[in-house]
């Protein structure tokens, strides 16, 4: 008897927390939504625009990755073809597998594409409209300002020594006032890295 009560405690213990964990994977799932969903309707200027609430959240809040994760995650959904949204795939892969990163791709995409569908029928009809021409222009320096709290952010998210901070001059420096294709520095500056003169 005291077997079989024993064995009804472990298993009402183990649903317990299949509940639980069920819960939790629940949670996630509409953590990812919720935070994708919103961040695709604020990406002004692209997905780059959105990057510090993407580190605040993913990383300061939920803790889906570090500092130094998130750092990697940027640099690789920079450096591979596709989309600059990839990043997003790759947070919701590691926030919650596979599936994960299906959801967070389609809370970035829907959003974002179904906005941008309502807009463009409204825009063409208002080709002279004062307002629109108002909200092109607050949204230049709108865009500017996310994209250098873009860098700001990844430049705290990266372990620094003075070999990159010197590199980040150099590439900077490049890009502002030359015409080399990025895709040759990213390249230098990964072999750099794996060279392992960075460090």
């Amino acid at each position: 008897m005291a077997i079989a009560a024993g064995a009804r405690y472990c298993w009402a213990a183990q649903s317990n927390l299949g509940v639980a964990a069920a819960w939790d994977q629940m949670k996630t799932w509409l953590q990812i939504l919720i935070l994708f969903g919103s961040l695709s309707l604020l990406s002004i200027g692209g997905g780059n625009s959105v990057l510090p609430e993407m580190h605040q959240r993913s990383v300061n809040d939920y803790h889906w990755l570090t500092d130094t994760q998130f750092a990697d995650v940027f640099a690789i959904s920079q450096a591979a073809p596709g989309p600059s949204i990839l990043i997003v795939t790759l947070i919701g892969y590691k926030a919650a597998g596979v599936f994960g990163a299906f959801l967070a791709t389609v809370a970035v995409i829907i959003p974002a594409g179904a906005l941008v569908y309502l807009v463009s029928r409204f825009w063409e009809h208002a080709a002279r409209s004062p307002v629109r021409i108002a909200i092109e222009k607050g949204f230049a320096p709108l865009t500017v300002g996310l994209v250098l709290a873009t860098a700001y952010v990844l430049g705290r998210s990266t372990e620094h020594d003075w070999r990159s901070y010197l590199l980040t001059a150099i590439c900077a420096a490049v890009f502002i006032f030359t015409k080399i294709n990025p895709l040759i520095v990213v390249a230098i500056a990964g072999l750099a890295g794996f060279l392992g003169w960075l460090g």
